[in-house]
């Protein structure tokens, strides 16, 4: 089973951190799956390096097995991360655009009703990051955060986004660069070490399934800075719309309420199952950034899809 890390030389975040993951011992060539990727062995680990835009270059996972017969158990991108406050930052997420209906476009890859399965390493990997950050006295200039679930490109296995914030200053930042080399040189094993977050339903099986909130999910990010919390898709308020009825009943609060909120829990439900086979997934609320009405749709639907809402202290 190959672990894929996607590069791109366009951009300096996503080729800054690959050219010092490279720099580390135990590379060889790898195969080109076509004439415009190239790619490096080290171990289960391939990194591929492309030249187009991170989120359009789809289906890699089955390209790749098609390219060289071997399966692909998890995809990591590199990718520079931008943001209003233009603060500098290290961030990690999922991806998908759950909300999306069928014909709309995504602004940023993907498929509309789609999410990829998170990979399990996005909560540990989170921490691990933080530790990193500090011991190279990245903090507190850098914010390390997690971010809700968003963009593409369109994958079928296990996947995650490591990015640099938040503008052309920092995504050339060697020092950054180099946290996320370290990062996966740690989390993947090639240090000799046994690597982090790779799922085991067999040590500990709640899986936190976040909604609501914002898109930097600081009520969720409280639970998943503790040790053990494995992470499933985080889905911030802008991936549930929903449309408050004109008029509602006591006891019928989620009939009528349109939008597509309900596509969007259900899709990264059954990702995040998938990701986490024997897991057990627990919903975590953001109540506070919910309006009642909304509240109570969202806890009547998690109730039909068997699904219990945990509080911080049932994922310790």
């Amino acid at each position: 089973m190959a672990i894929l890390v996607v590069a791109t030389t366009a951009d300096p975040a996503s080729i800054g951190p690959a050219s010092a993951f490279l720099a580390m011992p135990g590379w060889t060539p790898g195969p080109f799956i076509d004439e415009k990727i190239a790619s490096y062995a080290n171990g289960e680990t391939r990194l591929l390096k492309h030249e187009r835009s991170i989120v359009a270059e789809d289906d890699l996972d089955r390209r790749w097995q098609e390219a060289t017969g071997e399966s692909v158990s998890e995809v990591i991108f590199l990718s520079r991360h931008t943001a209003v406050s233009n603060r500098p930052a290290l961030t990690v997420h999922p991806i998908g655009v759950p909300h999306l209906s069928i014909g709309d476009t995504p602004p940023q890859g993907g498929r509309p009703a789609w999410a990829a399965p998170p990979n399990p390493r996005v909560g540990p990997w989170f921490r691990l990051l933080r530790k990193i950050a500090i011991d190279q006295g990245l903090i507190p200039e850098f914010e390390v955060t997690l971010e809700a679930t968003h963009h593409g490109p369109v994958v079928s296995t296990p996947t995650m986004f490591l990015e640099i914030g938040s503008t052309e200053e920092y995504w050339g930042r060697q020092d950054a660069a180099q946290a996320i080399a370290l990062l996966l040189w740690q989390g993947l094993g090639l240090d000799g070490g046994n690597g982090v977050g790779k799922w085991d339903r067999s040590s500990y099986n709640k899986v936190l399934l976040a909604i609501g909130g914002g898109h930097y999910v600081p009520r969720h990010m409280d639970i998943i800075q503790k040790e053990g919390v494995w992470v499933g898709h985080l889905l911030s308020g802008y991936s549930l719309p929903m449309e408050e009825p004109a008029q509602r009943k006591a006891g019928d609060q989620d009939k009528g309420i349109g939008g597509t909120w309900k596509q969007s829990i259900k899709v990264s439900l059954e990702a995040t199952k998938s990701a986490f086979p024997g897991g057990v997934i627990l919903a975590h609320l953001d109540q506070k950034s919910m309006k009642g009405w909304q509240k109570n749709a969202i806890l009547s639907f998690l109730a039909e899809e068997n699904i219990k809402v945990g509080k911080p202290d049932d994922f310790a």
